[in-house]
This record gives structure tokens, C-alpha cells and sequence, in this order.
């Protein structure tokens, strides 16, 4: 549960620059990402009733800035599960990134607390130029070197390309993303694009960065071992144009965890 909250909150960034000279990166930034801070609420959608999970409860925060030649990430949640035959287990992490704008250069900073033992990830990601691979260099000497694919995106450019393919019309767009949540390599992300959404007018009244059409998407997340065909989970949500997710449901499939937007709001652009 705790991996995929996570990647949960980098969905808003996937999920969620002017003078890029990479083509696959000045596509991607083509979007007019808005830098904002938006706190959601997290519970329990569904329960099938084979998971044993009770219950959920927690909160989570998103923050996008904008340094000019970069994206600043910076992630938090706090959760806490019921389960029916063991007890409650409060999980809390939080993920701090510095992501370039001309797509070869990622750090993250990715600390976890799950019943009071804590893992850190920490490090570095570079690639090597224009659709050309790349390696992980991780703070801990434990954790081993990774190389990374060729066309392999960081989480913001993920989220652009998302709005610039569901703006020409494309359905289905499937992605390797690291977002360095966990030491391990890319993930893949395949994204189904439903119908585009017009601004809700009762949206619209609370707060202009809602007042902003999107469309329906659906993201698929599978492990690294690309023999898997089945994902680890999906989440559901509505994505603006201006990289604001509305609210979202997390599926497992046993059991489903809700991520209410309850507040948002715009952050400065830099005078670059």
C-alpha cells in the first residue's frame, strides 16, 4: 500500500519551460503547468471484501514550484489502514524532488515511516542526451547503480505529456517513468484517455486554477519485470490542462482509497 500511495501522488505530476532544445522535452513542456499546492483528503472508496482492509483514513499534500529551469516536487502523505485480523498500521512519507526542464537531470529525496520503521531513497538520475538512456547514482552505497532506457521520463515531464497527447486527441500513451519512490528501475505507465471534460462552473467559483478543462484518464502501473501483465494498481482521475488532478481513486482491486481535493491554490511564477 505504501509504494503505490506514493506513485499515487507522483500520478498528479504525471498525474503531476520555455528554451528546451530536447525535442521529447519541449513537446512535453509545451503544457502550461500552473506551480500550486493542493491538499486532498484520503479514504476508503471500496472494499471487496477479500483484502481484510476496514478502513482508511489519512491526508495528503502536492506541491508543484517552478524555478525556471526546473520543476520542484514536493509530496507528503499520511495514512492510516484498518485491517480486520491484525492492527492498524499508520504509514507516512514524504517525497522531495528538483526535476530539469530540459529532461536529463532528476533528484529526489524519498523518505517512508510504516509502524514506526523508517527506508530512505536518495540520489541522483542523469541521462545521457535526446532519447538516449541514462544511470541512478543513490546517496546509499548499498543500493546499486541502475541504468535507465532510452525515452524513460521524470514525473513532470510525464504529466505534460499526458496533456499535450490527450490535447491532440490521442486515446492511449504508454510510458517508462522513475520517480525514485523506491531504488528500483522504471516503472511502466500506460494511460487510457477518456472524453475531454468542460470546466465545472461550481468548480470554477472556488478557485480560477479549477476553472480549466481536462480529460478522464486511467493509469496503469506495472512493476519493472515488463513479463507482468497484470498492473500493481490503477488510479482514476480527471487531469486539467493546467496539470491540476481533480479527485482520484486508487484501485488495488480488492479494495479502492479515494484522494479528495479539498483545498488548492496558484504559487508565484519566477521572473525568469
Amino acid at each position: 500500500m505504501d509504494g503505490c500511495v506514493l506513485r499515487t501522488v507522483r500520478s498528479i505530476a504525471v498525474v503531476l519551460g520555455p528554451g528546451l532544445s530536447l525535442s521529447l522535452a519541449g513537446s512535453a513542456m509545451a503544457a502550461d503547468l500552473a506551480p500550486h499546492r493542493a491538499l486532498y483528503t484520503l479514504s476508503l472508496e471500496r472494499n471487496d471484501g477479500g483484502s481484510g482492509v476496514t478502513g482508511a483514513s489519512g491526508t495528503m499534500a502536492y506541491e508543484l514550484g517552478d524555478t525556471c529551469e526546473a520543476w520542484t516536487v514536493e509530496q507528503r502523505y499520511r495514512l492510516k489502514m484498518g485491517y480486520s485480523e491484525s492492527p492498524d498500521v499508520t504509514i507516512a512519507s514524504s517525497l522531495e524532488s528538483l526535476e530539469a526542464k530540459n529532461g536529463l537531470r532528476y533528484r529526489f529525496d524519498h523518505k517512508e515511516t510504516r509502524a514506526g520503521e523508517e527506508e530512505k531513497t536518495a540520489g541522483a538520475a542523469k541521462l545521457e542526451g535526446e532519447d538516449k538512456g541514462g544511470t541512478v547514482d543513490f546517496d546509499n552505497p548499498s543500493d546499486k547503480k541502475i541504468k535507465l532506457p532510452s525515452r524513460v521520463l521524470f514525473p513532470t515531464a510525464h504529466t505534460a505529456v499526458l496533456i499535450n497527447q490527450a490535447a491532440s486527441g490521442e486515446k492511449f500513451v504508454s510510458k517508462q517513468i522513475f520517480d525514485g519512490g523506491t531504488a528500483d528501475a522504471p516503472v511502466l505507465v500506460s494511460a487510457v484517455i477518456g472524453a475531454k471534460v468542460e470546466p465545472d462552473p461550481e468548480l470554477a467559483k472556488k478557485n480560477p486554477l479549477l476553472d480549466r478543462p481536462g480529460w478522464r484518464v486511467r493509469l496503469a502501473f506495472f512493476p519493472p519485470d515488463q513479463k507482468v501483465e497484470k498492473p500493481d494498481y490503477e488510479i482514476g482521475m480527471v487531469l486539467l490542462d493546467n496539470g491540476v488532478s481533480l479527485d482520484m481513486v486508487i484501485d488495488y482491486g480488492e479494495y479502492a482509497i479515494r484522494a479528495k481535493l479539498d483545498d488548492i491554490e496558484l504559487l508565484p511564477k519566477p521572473g525568469c
